[in-house]
C-alpha cells in the first residue's frame, strides 16, 4: 500500500493541471494596421500551443480602432479588470495614460504583461518589445549610408505619448548627429498621426515646404510610412529621388522596396511579441518566474537582403 500516497499525489497533480483555465485579454494599440494583426496571430499561436499541452486558454482580443484613442484603450483595460480576466497582455497607446489602469489591474490580482511599447510603471510583470532606440539608430545608419553622409533629412514623427515611436525617433536623431554630422535635419517637429490619411496630409505639407531641398526621410511607423510613400509618389519624388527609410512590418512595404519606393525598412517581430506575451502571463499565473524584459530583436530590410532567412522570416509573418 506504500504506492497509494504516490498515486494520490500524481492524481492530484493531474487534476490540478487539467483544472487550469485562463482567460487572457490581449489589448493592442489599434486593430486596423497589419502590425497588430500579427501580434494577434502570435497570441493565437500561443493559445493553440497551450491547449495542445492540456491548458485551457482563451484569448480575448479587443482594442481601440485607431491608435490615437487613449480613452477607449483605458476603458478596454478597465472593462477587462471588471470582468476579472486571468491576465492582460497590453500594448499601451500612451506610456503614462495607461499606467493607472494597469496598476489597478495588478492590485486586483490580474497580472499584466506589456508588449511593443514600455509603460512608465513598475506594475507590469514583464515587458516584451523591440529595442526601439536601437531600431532608430539602424534607420539612421541606413539613411546616412544612402546619402553618403551628406544632405538634408526630414523626420516625420508619429504622435506624442507613443513610447516605442519616441524611442525610435530619439535613436534616429542621436545616431545621425553622432555618425553623420554633415547631414542636416531640416524638420523633426511634425507628427503624422495614427492613420495613413493624417500622415499623408502631414507628408504633403512637408514636401510642399521642403520638397526642393530634402534628400532623405525617416518614417517611424506603419501610418507615417504609408502616408509618406504616397506623398512622395504624388510629388514626383518617389523611386529613390528622395531616399526613404521606414519602420514597419507589412508586405505592402516589402513590395515598396522591390519597386524602389522605399530604400530601407526596419523590421520587428510582432508575432513573437504576441506569442511570448501570452506565454509569459500564463507562466506568471502558474507561479513561475518570468523575466522583467525580453528583447525580440530588430533588423533592416533592403533590396539586397530580402531573401536572407532572418529578413524573409519576418516578412513572411
Amino acid at each position: 500500500m506504500r504506492c497509494l500516497p504516490l498515486l494520490l499525489t500524481l492524481f492530484a497533480a493531474t487534476l490540478a493541471h487539467a483544472a487550469e483555465s485562463y482567460k487572457i485579454a490581449v489589448v493592442p494599440m489599434g486593430t486596423t494596421h497589419q502590425y497588430w494583426k500579427q501580434i494577434h496571430a502570435g497570441a493565437l499561436k500561443a493559445e493553440a500551443e497551450l491547449k495542445a499541452a492540456g491548458t485551457d486558454v482563451e484569448i480575448i482580443w479587443k482594442g481601440p480602432l485607431r491608435e490615437d484613442d487613449r480613452d477607449q484603450q483605458v476603458q478596454v483595460v478597465e472593462n477587462f479588470m471588471t470582468r476579472r480576466v486571468s491576465g492582460i497582455v497590453l500594448a499601451p497607446l500612451d506610456n503614462r495614460a495607461l499606467a493607472a489602469p494597469v496598476e489597478q489591474a495588478v492590485a486586483a490580482g490580474i497580472p499584466v504583461v506589456i508588449v511593443d511599447s514600455p509603460l512608465k510603471s513598475d506594475a507590469p510583470i514583464s515587458t516584451i518589445a523591440t529595442d526601439n532606440y536601437v531600431g532608430g539608430q539602424l534607420a539612421a545608419r541606413r539613411l546616412g549610408e544612402l546619402l553618403n553622409g551628406q544632405g538634408n533629412v526630414i523626420l516625420l514623427r508619429v504622435q506624442a505619448g507613443s513610447a516605442s515611436c519616441e524611442a525610435r525617433e530619439a535613436g534616429f536623431l542621436d545616431e545621425l548627429a553622432k555618425s553623420f554630422p554633415e547631414i542636416k535635419v531640416i524638420s523633426s517637429n511634425q507628427h503624422g498621426g495614427a492613420t495613413r490619411n493624417t500622415a499623408l496630409a502631414a507628408s504633403q505639407n512637408l514636401l510642399i515646404r521642403y520638397g526642393q531641398e530634402v534628400n532623405g526621410i525617416f518614417t517611424p511607423n506603419e501610418s507615417t510610412c504609408a502616408g509618406m510613400i504616397l506623398a512622395l509618389s504624388n510629388a514626383g519624388l518617389g523611386k529613390g529621388k528622395v531616399k526613404h527609410v521606414g519602420f514597419a512590418n507589412s508586405q505592402v512595404f516589402v513590395d515598396a522596396i522591390k519597386d524602389n519606393e522605399l530604400q530601407g525598412l526596419v523590421l520587428q517581430d510582432p508575432v513573437k511579441m504576441g506569442y511570448l506575451g501570452v506565454k509569459t502571463v500564463v507562466a506568471a499565473l502558474r507561479g513561475e518566474s518570468v523575466p522583467n524584459l525580453i528583447d525580440t530583436g530588430v533588423v533592416v530590410a533592403t533590396a539586397d537582403n530580402l531573401s536572407d532567412p532572418t529578413v524573409a522570416g519576418l516578412i513572411g509573418q
